[in-house]
């Protein structure tokens, strides 16, 4: 799959476990705020070997009043994506499918599994993450996967610093929702970063 294609093709509307506290302004983060709209819920990433099958790294979706992605101790981000200690704003469908492509190569597929849950619950999950502060290198799923402990619910889950525990409890939650996404490109994760700095410098995403 072409990323550069894909990403101006979605609709407007849109591995790697270090620890640098990042703060940008609350203007800046309400001027970029995206909901998708309907049911409030959770999408929990895991970013998985192609080889091996074996999970390297963990990510954490939360549409609450706000869509947020949790990527505790990872490396994606852009200047226009504003970011708050591993907690980036501003998720449309364009931003989480360059979240989603940026990840995904012929060496890394996505393991995709989204829950639905009350406004409330959602709002808690958004709460926590944003409480966590900056994630060490290597915490990302134990960070993540105390945050779902928390919540009403999930009770099923225990803190883990491992990807394939953490996304085994969550897919064991009822009413999970998984899927998988892949592309076969190439294995530096910085190509799908250039692409996307194109499309933002080119003026056809923000």
């Amino acid at each position: 799959m072409d990323r550069r294609s894909f990403l101006i093709g979605a609709p407007l509307a849109l591995a790697a476990c270090g620890a640098t506290p990042k703060w940008d302004d609350a203007a800046f983060i309400s001027q970029v705020a995206y909901r998708d709209p309907g049911p409030a819920y959770l999408t929990l990433y895991t970013m998985k070997n192609v080889e091996t099958d074996n999970g390297a790294h963990t990510g954490l979706m939360i549409n609450a009043s706000q869509r947020v992605i949790f990527d505790a101790a990872g490396t994606f981000g852009h200047s226009s994506i504003p970011e708050r200690n591993d907690v980036h704003y501003g998720i449309t469908d364009q931003v989480a499918q360059f979240y989603e492509s940026y990840h995904a190569r012929s060496t890394y597929y996505l393991l995709i599994q989204k829950k639905f849950v009350s406004d409330a619950v959602a709002e808690q999950a958004k709460q926590l993450v944003e409480a966590n502060g900056a994630v060490p290198k290597s915490f990302c799923t134990q960070h993540t996967s105390r945050a779902i402990a928390q919540l009403p619910g999930f009770g099923g889950v225990r803190p883990s610093f491992f990807p394939d525990s953490l996304a085994r409890q969550f897919g064991a939650l009822p009413g999970v929702e998984s899927s998988t996404y892949r592309e076969d490109d190439s294995a530096d994760k910085e190509v799908a970063q250039a692409a996307y700095n194109r499309l933002v410098a080119d003026g056809i995403i923000r």
